[in-house]
């Protein structure tokens, strides 16, 4: 959907990178290394999206360190086609509302540091039925078109939920 709309795969890649998870940062050298693509192809892109009030940047020894504006009117509407685009909508409604008692949902792995995979990694805190929650990934699977793996917590273990060093994005609360 999004490439059909956006024929740069760079400006894909960094609308994944700032525009699902608003904490991910990113500089050039390390985006080249995470995209995989020339210094100047990223260069360009991080520059429209900054003249354009998308990105806010500042300065890092000698690093130019980007990040999502949040503030920008436009941010809300990126943020949803986004979500969208990877299928985290789908996952909310057809999995995790349908459960019963998660606490938390986080997104985690290759999506929460804004890199684009065919896995979809989420952590659920919470007593939910696994035979169930089975059931219910294998048909988002064939909606979204990405493979889910799902790690459970339940409430009674006393671990934290998510490291602190990992990226992760909280996307649904119970409270």
């Amino acid at each position: 959907m999004l490439d059909s709309l956006v024929s740069s795969k760079t400006k894909i890649k960094l609308l994944l990178k700032f525009f699902l998870n608003a904490s991910n940062t990113g500089y050039l050298r390390n985006l080249e290394a995470e995209f995989g693509e020339s210094t100047n192809s990223i260069r360009i892109e991080l520059n429209r999206f900054e003249e354009s009030g998308l990105l806010n940047s500042h300065t890092d020894k000698n690093k130019k360190i980007f990040t999502a504006n949040t503030k920008h009117p436009l941010y809300p509407e990126i943020n949803s086609i986004v979500r969208k685009f990877v299928g985290i909508d789908k996952i909310i409604d057809h999995v995790v509302s349908k459960l019963g008692e998660p606490e938390k949902v986080w997104l985690v792995g290759n999506f929460a540091r804004g890199l684009d995979s065919n896995i979809i990694e989420l952590l659920i805190l919470g007593n939910v039925n696994k035979d169930y929650l089975d059931e219910l990934s294998i048909r988002v699977e064939e909606t979204i078109h990405r493979k889910l793996n799902i790690k459970l917590i339940s409430i009674e273990d006393s671990l934290v939920p998510i490291s602190k060093t990992e990226p992760s994005l909280l996307l649904w609360s119970k409270v």
